[in-house]
């Protein structure tokens, strides 16, 4: 990957405009495809997608103006390459809620990295029964949906610890011929108690 930092966090306050633009469903999948696989052109990202150049181009741009992606290094003057500029993108979820229209947009991506979750289910499994994956991966491979009970504090601690261990692991493997692209997800929802009928009769 082409990247010029590993991270940028945004801030509700002063990139309101650019978290808007992340909102919309193709430029999240272009961002994402620039960022798995690389450098590309808008006509190679609309082969990819489905959609026209020239839709392709237009929302490319619109990343560019909010600095999520950057021209790459031409393989030659006929067409612009795209690159990411970031590997991840991340912001405050307390800024975000305080911020006027931030829960909202906030939702939003959430719900974008849902439909991610359905799309990369979906190729994993085409890979392993088309065999593009060898069977050393149907063990560990999966979805987990643990429900523990945990403090804000331990909740916090255990983001920390598994963000340490992914950049650990990921550094380790970095030059192993047998790694592959590991789309991880993860996700830590509390839920509060569900209410009871105060009026129900016992």
């Amino acid at each position: 990957m082409d990247s010029e930092d590993s991270g940028r966090v945004l801030d509700p306050a002063q990139d309101g405009a650019a978290l808007k633009a992340l909102t919309h469903p193709l430029r999240l999948t272009l961002l994402g495809l620039l960022r798995q696989h690389g450098p590309a052109t808008a006509s190679e990202l609309a082969v990819r997608t489905g959609e026209s150049s020239a839709s392709t181009s237009y929302h490319l741009r619109v990343l560019a103006k909010y600095a999520f992606v950057a021209e790459a290094d031409h393989r030659d003057s006929r067409e612009r390459r795209w690159k990411s500029v970031h590997d991840v993108t991340s912001w405050s979820n307390e800024a975000m809620h305080a911020s006027p229209g931030g829960s909202v947009i906030l939702s939003v991506l959430r719900r974008r990295q849902v439909e991610h979750l359905q799309q990369s289910l979906d190729r994993h499994e085409a890979d392993l029964d088309s065999g593009r994956l060898g069977e050393e991966w149907q063990e560990p491979s999966g979805v987990s949906d643990l429900m523990p009970r945990l403090t804000p504090e331990s909740l916090a601690e255990l983001w920390e610890v598994f963000r340490a261990k992914t950049a650990e692991l990921t550094a380790r493997d970095a030059e192993d011929p047998r790694a592959e692209q590991v789309v991880l997800f993860t996700a830590g929802l509390p839920l509060a108690p569900e209410a009871t009928d105060a009026g129900e009769d016992s």
